[in-house]
């Protein structure tokens, strides 16, 4: 009964969520001077952890990123912040702390050139690689 229970568990989840091919370069973003995963990011990050059940082999690396204003100093700690929380969403969904590793490049590594509030949303974010 308990395995039954347990495949019907995992149909729903499956049914629920697609299981994505490849996660590298997967981002999800932040709002303005916040740490908080969105819902939208959280059902990114649940995708991301079908992947790595999918694929227990396999390890990332959870890189944050802030846009250009602010000092360095606090955009690097903001990054770590976003970095980790995606790392804890990772680890509530059931994924090893061990496969998870978190970088944080703050303002320092833009992935998007220009300035303005499109570019800057877009480098506020979270990167996922994995690790080859």
């Amino acid at each position: 009964m308990r395995n039954i229970l347990l495949i019907f568990s995992l149909m729903i989840l499956v049914g629920c969520s697609s299981i994505p091919s490849n996660i590298n370069d997967d981002k999800i973003f932040f709002a303005f001077d916040s740490a908080e995963i969105s819902e939208a990011s959280a059902e990114n990050l649940t995708e991301q952890s079908l992947y790595m059940k999918k694929n227990p082999e396999k390890n990332i690396t959870l890189e944050g990123h802030c846009d250009e204003r602010g000092s360095v100093e606090y955009n690097l700690a903001l990054g770590a912040l976003r970095a980790g929380n995606a790392a804890q969403t990772l680890i509530k969904e059931g994924i090893e702390p061990e496969r998870l590793k978190t970088i944080s490049y703050g303002k320092e590594k833009p992935q998007y050139l220009g300035t303005g509030e499109e570019v800057w949303a877009k480098n506020r974010n979270v990167t996922t690689k994995v690790d080859e």
